[in-house]
């Protein structure tokens, strides 16, 4: 064989083998493409579908994994992956597909600005997407939430006590009298003397994420067996024409702004 033919033939030899690469590579793709687009099309399916679906859950397991979680991605990214990830197992979609640590944002009032506390911001998100949103008029859902707000403002927190906790020392319990962070750390502080880096101080918060996430549960667990009653009694727009809480005046004295009414 002449040397020109036998570089014709391994040319040829080259362009067959390439091309039958090219159509395992495709068949592959499709293979692969008969899988997963029906999953993705499943997840976006459900994901769109709202509000999603819940089944009854354990309070204190849910109240350990917050706990958990809260070393790991901080106090509202907690909440929510403390009921997500628990779901994922028992209904799968769309909570599989719910990117859970992009909420890690919420941590010290949403990115340290000390605005409503982190927890009360994950258990409001998981109230919404589970019960039902706010799209016109107060839903459960909605008032849910506002209990999730009270309650947390409400109570001498944290109420969890870990079964292993990271701080073995005693936790000294406030009441915040309000959903804001800086005023619930800061009125914790106060009253344990601890400085915010402190070991105790990010135990407490660990533990009042817990906290935040045992009621919540204990809330969603009711209004699954149709029990949930709200029992929030905050209305300050209809009381004072703005919305806010009740107790400006215990941290911003006679400079508080007062609202134009809605004439009656």
């Amino acid at each position: 064989m002449t040397e020109r033919k036998k570089s014709q033939c391994n040319q040829e030899r080259r362009s067959l083998l390439i091309g039958a690469g090219k159509i395992a590579a495709g068949a592959a793709l499709v293979s692969a493409g008969s899988f997963t687009l029906p999953k993705l099309a499943k997840a976006k399916a459900a994901a769109t579908q709202w509000p999603w679906p819940y089944v009854k859950l354990d309070p204190a397991k849910t109240a350990d994994l917050a706990y958990e979680e809260w070393y790991r991605v901080f106090c509202g990214a907690a909440v929510v992956s403390s009921v997500f990830s628990q779901l994922r197992e028992k209904v799968g979609e769309p909570y599989n597909s719910f990117p859970v640590d992009a909420f890690v944002f919420l941590e010290g009032g949403q990115v340290g600005w000390g605005t409503i506390c982190g927890s009360n911001a994950g258990a409001n998100m998981v109230a919404n997407l589970i019960v039902g949103p706010r799209i016109a008029g107060a839903t459960e859902g909605h008032l849910m939430s506002e209990d999730v707000m009270q309650w947390y403002s409400d109570t001498a927190l944290p109420v969890y006590v870990p079964k292993k906790p990271k701080q073995t020392g005693e936790i000294v319990k406030t009441t915040s009298e309000s959903p804001l962070c800086h005023v619930s750390v800061g009125k914790w502080m106060k009253a344990a003397g601890k400085p915010i880096g402190s070991p105790e101080r990010k135990d407490r918060c660990a533990r009042v994420a817990a906290s935040v996430a045992f009621n919540l549960v204990t809330m969603l667990n009711d209004w699954k067996d149709g029990k949930y009653a709200a029992k929030s009694t905050h209305s300050p727009v209809k009381d004072f024409g703005i919305t806010g809480q009740f107790n400006c005046m215990e941290c911003h004295g006679n400079n508080v702004p007062t609202p134009p009414m809605a004439k009656k």
